[in-house]
Formats: structure tokens, C-alpha cells, sequence
């Protein structure tokens, strides 16, 4: 559903709060970013239950119910959960994961609201949920007529909206703390591989397993076991070695500011590496993509920056090699700045 616009989640609530008692709404996104959550949220902000049907365990008649003879004449009884009195939002996730024979169950359901002789009562919402094709998940092609009875939209992670929140949400400081760091880190495609990968469910999963361990208990190999099973490998290894980080009290902006060393011990190259890769997080996204008219800050972060990389080379070259390269996502230090390193450290982009 490429041509579909692209929402965050805060804009996703406001788009419901507006379209969704009007039209019903399907919103394509990949697993664990926060789909399902979102319209619990919107449910309960316009006082409504939300009953959540799964369409990848649905069959025809979990929808239209089974016949029952009455007067004579066979009548479809819709199950309880459905065919309710009062208003209710009616939320089918996976909807593009069930049978072709239950998508037409709910033609009209969602054009008509209603099933049989059962009408929604008025004021009840309809919103479908799903998968990408390119999200490694079980979907189904969604019929033409389907697709034609829904307005769609896409989610996408927002690090922002998920710290506001986290910080509401009871997740632990040290999980928030590593996404404000590394907010690229929020949500990773999905690995064509059995293995696990980072979303914004995983880092709440992630926050809920650790805090159910006593405060004495959580170490390093509690920290290594939960991440290694929730998160992307890369991700989990730097939240690891974030956790060793705090541990061991080593602060990049301390470091930026000169007023600690980069760690230089043999059993601490896995914490100079995630330092070195928030380090290059952070000048992605403070350095401008324009060089020009720079802000005293700016200029004095690029210089910061430049003392930095000075002493990181003076403990591996490689490591500050690997602030100038592109992160994983394909995002880079901007031209003026790498300019600015090839004039004045040239060793580190190969020509020294």
C-alpha cells in the first residue's frame, strides 16, 4: 500500500479522532510498532470498548454467526462479542491475514455496518489493521472491493512520540534513556531470518523483563539474555554495552567536552564501539546539512567533534573511520563537515 500516506502515531490519533466515526480506517504498518495500541488509545479517548477480532484466526462463521430456525424461517445470530446494544469500536486487526471467504464477511460489515439482519448501533467505529507483504509476516492480498471500502493510511515508528510515551507508560529510564541516544534504533526492518528484531513493542517488552527483576538482580547477563531475545543482534549489543557504559560511568558528552577520556581498555572495545556509534548518531543529527552561516553551537560542536575524533584515532583509527562512514539506515555526516575532516585530519578519510 505504497501510495497510502505516511503518519506518526500522534498524527495517526488525530486522524481517527476525525475520520474514523465518519469512514472506516485501515492502517498498514509493520508488527510491533504500535498499531494496535493506538486504537485502544483512540478508543477510550471517545469512550468507547474496543472489541479487537484477529482475522488471521477467523472463520466465516465467527463473523455471521450460525443459523438458528425461529417462527419457521432460519436466522444468522452474529456471536455476542459483535452484536452488541450499545456503541462499540470494532477493531479487526490482521484483517489482510484472513481467508478470502472471511474478507467477504466483512464487505458489509465495513460498508454497510452491518452483518445479516444485526446493524452496529449508531455511533460505532469500524478500523482494520495489517502487515506489509514486505514486513515477513503472514498477509493475504486484500480484494479490490475491500480495499475500496476503507480509507488507508500508514504508520511508521516516531522515537519522539514513543519516548512522550514511555515517559507516561511506567517503561524503564534505562530503555528510555537508550532510545533517546540511539532513536534509530527504535524499529529495524524485519530480518528475512529467524531472528529477533527491534520495534517499539520489543524495547516496552524489553523494559517490562527487566523491571521483573528484583533491582539486585539485574546485571549485565540478565541485560544480555533479555536483549539478545527481544532486539535486533546490532541493537542488543549496544544496549548491552550501553548498560556497561553506565555502569562504568563513561558520558559522551563528558568526552566531547574533554573532560573524560575515550575508554582505552581491552575489555572496554565493546563500549568504545556504541559510544562510537552514538557519537556519530549525535552529529547526524545536530550537525545542519548546510554549511553555511553556521550558529556559534554548531560551530563549536564541529570543533568538539574534530578534538574528538583526534583522540578516538590515537586508540583506533578504525573506530574513528567508523564515525565518517554511513549508518545502517544509509545516514551520513554532512559534506561541509567531512570536508572540513579531510582538510584538517586527512589520515582518517585516506589520504595521510
Amino acid at each position: 500500500m505504497e501510495a497510502a500516506r505516511t503518519l506518526k502515531p500522534r498524527e495517526l490519533m488525530d486522524f481517527l479522532l476525525n475520520v474514523a466515526p465518519v469512514r472506516p480506517v485501515f492502517v498498514w504498518g509493520p508488527p510491533g510498532i504500535g498499531k494496535s495500541s493506538i486504537v485502544q488509545q483512540f478508543a477510550e479517548a471517545v469512550g468507547l470498548d474496543c472489541v479487537s477480532l484477529l482475522g488471521s484466526q477467523l472463520a466465516p462463521e465467527d463473523l455471521i454467526g450460525v443459523p438458528k430456525i425461529e417462527g419457521g424461517k432460519t436466522r444468522f445470530h452474529p456471536p455476542a462479542q459483535i452484536a452488541r446494544e450499545t456503541a462499540y469500536c470494532l477493531f479487526l486487526d490482521e484483517l489482510n491475514a484472513c481467508s478470502h471467504d472471511v474478507q467477504k464477511a466483512f464487505y458489509s460489515l465495513i460498508n454497510d455496518r452491518r452483518i445479516g439482519e444485526y446493524a452496529l448501533p449508531q455511533g460505532s467505529v469500524v478500523i482494520g489493521a495489517g502487515n506489509r507483504a514486505q514486513d515477513a509476516a503472514i498477509v493475504r492480498a486484500l480484494s479490490s472491493a475491500l480495499i475500496n471500502r476503507l480509507i488507508h493510511v500508514q504508520l511508521r515508528a516516531d522515537a519522539a512520540d514513543w519516548i512522550a510515551w514511555a515517559e507516561g507508560s511506567s517503561v524503564d529510564p534505562l530503555v528510555i534513556d537508550y532510545i533517546r541516544l540511539r532513536p534509530d534504533q527504535l524499529w529495524s526492518k524485519p530480518p528475512k531470518h529467524e531472528e529477533p528484531f527491534s520495534t517499539p513493542r520489543a524495547w516496552a517488552f524489553l523494559s517490562e523483563a527487566w523491571q521483573a527483576y528484583a533491582e539486585d538482580n539485574r546485571n549485565e547477563a540478565v541485560a544480555d539474555v533479555l536483549a539478545s531475545g527481544l532486539l535486533t543482534p546490532s541493537h542488543a549489543r549496544g544496549f548491552i554495552a550501553f548498560y556497561r557504559q553506565r555502569q562504568r560511568a563513561f558520558d559522551l558528552n563528558a568526552i566531547l567536552k574533554g573532560e573524560r577520556k575515550w575508554p582505552d581498555k581491552p575489555d572496554e572495545r565493546d563500549i568504545l564501539y556504541f559510544l562510537t556509534q552514538s557519537f556519530r548518531a549525535q552529529l547526524i543529527k545536530e550537525l545542519p546539512e548546510e554549511g553555511v552561516k553556521l550558529s556559534k553551537p554548531v560551530r563549536e560542536l564541529s570543533m568538539r567533534a574534530k578534538d574528538a575524533l583526534i583522540q578516538l584515532s590515537r586508540i583506533s583509527v578504525e573506530m574513528a573511520q567508523l564515525v565518517l562512514a554511513a549508518d545502517e539506515n544509509g545516514n551520513s555526516l554532512p559534506d561541509w563537515f567531512m570536508v572540513e575532516i579531510a582538510r584538517d585530519l586527512p589520515r582518517l578519510v585516506g589520504r595521510g
